[in-house]
């Protein structure tokens, strides 16, 4: 088993109007050329959890950090016009929460965060701010969430 220290939520950039099956998601992947879903999970908008990769598998998820980590996407995170939104809904948080707090006690000591999390510190102090995220994806602020959460 690889050495896994970093759990990493992720948002497909769906529009809440509409859907992203994990059969789609896995063609997008592919598409881009993957050999498959780059996550390891898929939260449908009814709560349904998808396993999309194997966690054994190295993820294509987020680049620097795939050896080690586990990734996990929700269908949604863009608005109805298509700009970033939190657009979880109540089935999916509760997936995501019973998720997490699996992968944490079956990974011990794995850290919890947002691709935005990842993204490079370009003013060097220490903290990623808005204003340097890559991505806004997943359109909430997972640290906060899951530090509350295991205090």
């Amino acid at each position: 088993m690889r050495k896994l220290n970093l759990i990493v939520v992720h948002c497909s950039a769906t529009r809440e109007d509409c859907t992203l099956s994990p059969e789609a998601l896995d063609l997008m992947h592919r598409r881009r050329g993957f050999t498959g879903t780059g996550y390891h999970y898929y939260i449908r908008k009814d709560g349904t959890v998808h396993l999309t990769r194997p966690v054994e598998r190295i993820g294509a998820h987020v680049k620097g950090f795939n050896a080690n980590s586990i990734g996990v996407c929700y269908e949604g995170g863009l608005d109805c016009r298509g700009r970033p939104a939190d657009t979880r809904t109540s089935a999916q948080k509760a997936s995501l929460l019973l998720l997490i707090h699996q992968l944490q006690q079956r990974f011990p000591g794995c850290r919890v965060c947002g691709h935005r999390d990842l993204s490079p510190d370009l003013n060097g102090n220490g903290e990623i701010e808005p204003e340097e995220w890559i991505k806004a994806c997943p359109c909430f602020d997972v640290e906060t969430l899951f530090q509350s959460k295991n205090e």
